[in-house]
This record gives C-alpha cells, sequence and structure tokens, in this order.
C-alpha cells in the first residue's frame, strides 16, 4: 500500500506517457519509416513511457529523515 502511495505520480506519468507515445505514433509518425522512435507503435509508446515516468519522478515529494 505504501508503494502505490509514494510511486502515485510515476506510475501516473508512465500511463500517461505511454498513451501520449501512441497517440503521437497514430496521427504524426513516421511516413518514410527511417525515424528511430516514431516509425514503431511499440518504441514510440516505450518512449513515451520513459518520459512520462521521468516526468513523474519530478512532482515526487522526498520525506525528510532526521
Amino acid at each position: 500500500m505504501e508503494f502505490s502511495k509514494r510511486n502515485t505520480g510515476i506510475v501516473l506519468g508512465i500511463v500517461l506517457g505511454m498513451l501520449a507515445g501512441f497517440l503521437y505514433w497514430n496521427y504524426v509518425g513516421c511516413v518514410s519509416g527511417t525515424c528511430a522512435i516514431t516509425s514503431s507503435p511499440v518504441n514510440s509508446t516505450l518512449y513515451g513511457a520513459l518520459m512520462g515516468g521521468l516526468l513523474g519522478n519530478t512532482f515526487k515529494k522526498e520525506r525528510k529523515t532526521e
């Protein structure tokens, strides 16, 4: 239970990033197929998950220990 409370922002960022990556591939994508990230839905979705997780991690509150 504590894991989910501490990492809600990261998990939410990953899920939203995956959705954004897939939608970017679907609507923008790469017509020629030579783009490393946007030519494949898997690559685009994983890249979005990575970026979303990193963004979600920036809003994580650190607990102070004394």
